[in-house]
Order: C-alpha cells, then structure tokens, then sequence
C-alpha cells in the first residue's frame, strides 16, 4: 500500500475501503482516503468478523469527518 499498489483493495461503502491480506486467517485492514496521498487506519480483523469490523470502521469514518469539519 505504502507504494501505491491496491491491488487488493474493495470499496465496501460510506467512503471506507477494504484491503485483504492473503495471510492468516483472512486478515483485512479498513481505511479512507483524505486527499490524494493521506490513508487513515480505521481498524482491522478477520474475515469472521468482517461485517462487524465493516461497520465499525464506517462509524470511525463519520466521526473523523465530523471532527475534521469542526476544527
């Protein structure tokens, strides 16, 4: 990811981004994008709670940009 490669990369809604690591028991890291070139971690776990860890990381999304809004 650090170089640009999103190979494993999938929009999964709300403006947040899913990036499978083909490691493990199915790990995924969820992020967004502010600007071109910022990635903000919002989480991480396994394919077993991924729609949890979805909507978590959506949440996490909302509250960043509500934040940013603010300042």
């Amino acid at each position: 990811m650090e170089q640009g490669n999103l190979s494993n990369v999938k929009g999964v809604g709300a403006g947040v981004f899913e990036n499978r690591i083909n490691f493990g028991p199915g790990y995924r890291i969820y992020f967004g994008k502010d600007g071109a070139a910022l990635i903000i971690l919002l989480g991480g776990g396994t394919k077993k709670r991924q729609p949890k860890d979805i909507e978590e990381a959506k949440m996490l999304w909302r509250e960043y940009k509500r934040r940013k809004r603010e300042t």
